[in-house]
């Protein structure tokens, strides 16, 4: 039997379309051969689908979709076979009333064959709000090519169940084991799991310890693409029964390969195992974010404001990346305190991406507020507010400009400023997608300094950037930090380094510490009180932040959910 692994980008909701890309990968892998093709987690559907799965009118048109998808391969794929992931009606008026499942389409009709075990409601998931657990271990048994196989079916989180490797695991049964009586032939693994920095070789250990609890090889699909703040890296794969890896698909584009069972491998990777270091999955998972991000949301063109700094450069690079140098422009609004130095590397920068720059001095708003401003202040606004006023103004500008051309406006801090609370409201906070927001500063710095070395030139040159020379260029990447809102102002001003700064934000934010353990493990207790009490009082400030691109174990976003009014 020839199974095809169908790594698919679906757009959440389009079931038609949806169905239209399925069908697509089906002709593809008949050509090649196959039996039977695999596709991800809700992948008529999208994931993650939210309230959409709510909305009656959807499940029927899920119903016509799928028979649609019948009448297809039974007119032009009759011996093809298809596991499909959709939203099951379990009927009655009882709330969920859904089951997160899987259908086996053929030319003679489709069924379902399989539901996921164990749901998720942690972090970005909350599929309990929609999905009723499954109740038993799933396994199909199919005859192809004279031989009858038995195949274990799970779904996503089913196949995390190894707390040792994890660090935790979902209360409830654990699908691998329950498939150990069944002696199956293979396990196949239906996912969406969102990218994460080393989560690659963590689902590659998953899959190993199942390959050898159940004696066969594992089969794990996974979606790609962008989804809100969600980024799906694909990186699909294939693990024989004795661990080693047998297929890899690409991460964070659409792929199709195709794999059979019962060859013995020859020793060492296969020829197509290598994906990329870490540095290059982080910047190929952001560039995916903003390209699907715009384009499932109907823009084609992006604006940013570039400072000279380094946040806004790499956001620069990144869309660059992503939509191609005519399709971004960018804004360079100095002010008195802005340097020279800084607008001049803005503009290097700018030319080295081929991106078309204007330049909008704010001198003259800038007095413009303070004299409208004088008469309700007694004086004019100084300090924090006539520095948060000419972010502001900035932000106004950035969000007329990208109103008047129909551009999809990038916001550009990391996630150090956000967690901190170091962003104005309604001026550099403004946009429609916060691209770094789940980047801290050193990581800035970090993937800066990679793209700007021969390690990047590979990867650089696939995504259509400049291969000669630095992008970021050693000015930018070296300078202090500073919003330049005051004279000779630096981040350190106001904030602790960021090497100090961000090491304590991980652990507070990622790994969920209190500040009391911080305290007991050596970290100055006048800082830790001072960085958890920023972090607590910046919660408003995130609330009203654009989506940020997750790329993080914790993102500020959907997987955040602080209270603002807390003690």
């Amino acid at each position: 039997m020839r199974l095809a692994l169908a790594q698919i980008n679906p757009l959440v909701g389009d079931l038609a379309g949806n169905g239209e890309r399925i069908l697509a990968a089906c002709r593809q892998a008949a050509s090649r051969g196959a039996d039977l093709v695999l596709t991800p987690e809700l992948s008529l559907w999208g994931y993650p689908p939210r309230d959409l799965l709510l909305q009656p009118t959807r499940l029927t048109r899920q119903q016509e979709v799928l028979e649609a998808m019948v009448q297809e391969l039974a007119r032009t794929m009759p011996e093809l076979a298809l596991l499909v992931g959709i939203a099951e009606p379990k009927g009655g008026g009882q709330l969920p009333n859904l089951f997160n499942a899987v259908a086996l389409v053929e030319a003679a009709g489709w069924r379902v064959v399989a539901r996921k075990l164990l749901l998720p409601t942690y972090d970005v998931f909350d599929e309990q709000r929609y999905f009723l657990p499954g109740d038993a271990a799933a396994v199909l048994e199919l005859e192809r090519r004279g031989q009858r196989w038995r195949l274990g079916l799970t779904i996503c989180e089913d196949l995390w169940v190894e707390e040792e490797l994890q660090g935790h695991r979902l209360a409830g049964p654990d699908p691998v084991a329950a498939l150990l009586p069944s002696r199956v032939d293979l396990l196949l693994n239906l996912s969406a799991s969102p990218f994460g920095q080393a989560k690659v070789p963590l689902r590659h250990a998953l899959a190993r310890r199942a390959a050898r609890r159940l004696n066969c090889p594992v089969v794990y699909v996974n979606q790609v693409g962008g989804n809100d703040e969600l980024v799906f890296d694909g990186a699909s794969f294939v693990v024989e029964a004795c661990g080693e890896l047998a297929c890899q698909l690409a991460c964070c584009t659409e792929d199709l390969k195709t794999w059979s069972p019962g060859r013995h491998p020859a020793p060492g990777p296969p020829a197509d195992a290598v994906l990329p270091e870490p540095l290059e999955q982080l910047f190929r998972a952001l560039v995916l974010g903003v390209r699907d991000y715009a384009g499932k949301c109907g823009f084609q063109r992006a604006l940013l404001g570039l400072s000279g700094g380094i946040d806004s450069a790499l956001v620069a690079v990144i869309a660059t990346a992503a939509l191609g140098a005519e399709q971004v422009r960018a804004l360079l609004m100095p002010s008195p305190w802005s340097s020279s130095g800084a607008t001049d590397d803005a503009l290097a920068l700018a030319g080295r991406l081929g991106l078309i720059t204007h330049t909008l001095p704010i001198t003259g708003l800038m007095a413009g507020f303070d004299t409208a401003l004088t008469p309700a202040l007694g004086q004019p606004p100084s300090g924090l507010t006539a520095e948060n006023l000419q972010s502001r103004i900035r932000g106004t500008l950035l969000m007329a400009v990208a109103n008047q051309q129909g551009r999809l406006l990038l916001s550009t801090g990391n996630k150090s400023e956000l967690a901190v609370g170091y962003c104005t409201l309604y001026g550099d906070m403004n946009g429609g997608l916060a691209v770094i927001g789940d980047v801290y500063k050193t990581s800035v710095f970090t993937l800066a300094a990679w793209l700007d070395s021969p390690a990047a030139l590979p990867c650089r040159r696939s995504l259509g950037l400049p291969e000669r020379g630095e992008l970021i260029g050693a000015a930018i990447r070296h300078k202090p930090p500073s919003a330049e809102l005051r004279p000779d102002q630096r981040d350190t001003d106001s904030l602790p380094d960021y090497g100090e700064l961000d090491p304590l934000l991980r652990a507070l934010v990622e790994e969920r510490r209190s500040q009391r353990e911080l305290v007991a493990e050596g970290t100055d207790p006048e800082l830790a009180e001072r960085v958890s009490t920023l972090l607590r009082r910046a919660e408003f400030k995130r609330r009203q932040a654009p989506p940020v691109l997750k790329v993080s174990g914790h993102a500020f976003d959907s997987g955040w959910r602080m209270p603002i009014a807390a003690g």
